[in-house]
């Protein structure tokens, strides 16, 4: 049998072994068995140095159509089998969109955010403004603003975090009403405000501390204000945030920004008054320090304390959570479990 002759069968045989494979493997073996190095097709055209020269280059054009109708049939037969196979595998894995849908479990604010903006609800409403300010402030407006000189001994209950001798973490929120008070024009009416955010303190992390945690405090300045429109201000937070039931009483403290200064007290809720292990006995718990702002942080901001008065406050958002659910260590509230966390639904 001539080359010509041996070329046609090697073609005609191949592909009708290709056309009865029935996997990617079987075809994998015969493109390897065939057009490999030690396959018939490489055997065949070693036989073309034993014919004329003149015969070659047909030989040589044929046994490439051979190769090139091989490979080409190869091809065709592994798109349709990988075809095949994904079809296979839609059939053994497609969906069923019958099934009921997995349900999606729709989150809530953290409950520390809950009573923040139940805080803030409350105050919108009677007529205040929300005012944010930065983190990172100046020992000017964290201290000195608020009557706080250099070396004031009460410096050391706000030790904070210092980035350099000037510039430090905040340790309460309220520089963010002296920045207000400078840019308020007093001639437009009067300064009512609160200021939400995050402060940092030195603080060793156990049951009711932390290094970082919420504040909110508020500030009105105008003419005519008195301890009395302070009072009526905190039993309204207070009958927000706790119940009717609860009464507040103003006790004498001092804050270096305040003068006077008072702590408040809500009805311990545990006892209602009667005295328990929470309010040792007392039938009160504290919840915020207020009082009326000192005039040397009225002058400093540039307000006269001769024609304005006002009164301001602050308390701790966590504190009030750890209150109102009876939560006993505020590291709870940072620990991001779920389980504790999904307990308080989004009632404020």
């Amino acid at each position: 049998m001539g080359l010509h002759e041996q070329l046609e069968e090697l073609k005609k045989k191949s592909l009708h072994e290709i056309s009865r494979t029935d996997g990617l493997k079987g075809l994998d073996a015969i493109r390897v068995n065939v057009l490999g190095k030690k396959g018939p097709l490489t055997e065949i055209l070693r036989g073309m140095r034993d014919i004329p020269k003149t015969e070659r280059p047909k030989v040589g054009e044929l046994s490439n159509r051979v190769r090139d109708n091989i490979t080409a049939a190869i091809e065709e037969k592994r798109a349709e089998l990988e075809k095949a196979v994904i079809a296979k595998k839609l059939e053994n894995e497609k969906i069923d969109v019958t099934l009921p849908e997995k349900p999606v479990l729709q989150g809530q604010p953290h409950v520390i955010q809950q009573i923040i903006d139940n805080i803030e609800d409350l105050f919108l409403g009677m007529g205040y403004q929300v005012v944010q300010g930065p983190e990172v402030e100046t020992d000017k407006y964290n201290f000195e603003m608020l009557n706080l000189p250099k070396d004031h001994p009460a410096r050391d209950m706000q030790d904070t975090f210092y980035i350099t001798d000037e510039i430090l973490m905040r340790s309460q929120t309220s520089p963010v009403q002296a920045r207000t008070m400078e840019k308020h024009d007093f001639s437009k009416g009067p300064l009512k405000m609160i200021s939400p955010g995050v402060v940092y303190r030195r603080d060793t992390d156990d049951a009711t501390h932390s290094h970082q945690f919420h504040q909110v405090e508020g500030l009105v300045i105008d003419k005519h204000i008195t301890m009395g429109d302070l009072k009526g201000t905190l039993e309204t937070l207070a009958k927000e945030l706790f119940g009717d039931r609860f009464e507040v009483r103003l006790r004498p403290s001092y804050f270096p920004f305040t003068e006077p200064s008072v702590e408040a007290d809500v009805t311990c809720f545990n006892c209602m008054g009667k005295g328990c292990s929470v309010c040792k006995q007392t039938g009160w718990i504290e919840v915020l320090g207020a009082g009326m702002v000192h005039p040397n942080v009225l002058r400093m901001a540039g307000v006269d304390p001769e024609v304005y008065g006002g009164y301001a406050f602050g308390l701790g958002p966590d504190r009030f959570a750890m209150l109102r659910y009876g939560v006993d260590d505020i590291r709870n509230f940072y620990q991001n479990d779920v389980r504790f966390l999904s307990q308080f639904s989004k009632k404020g």
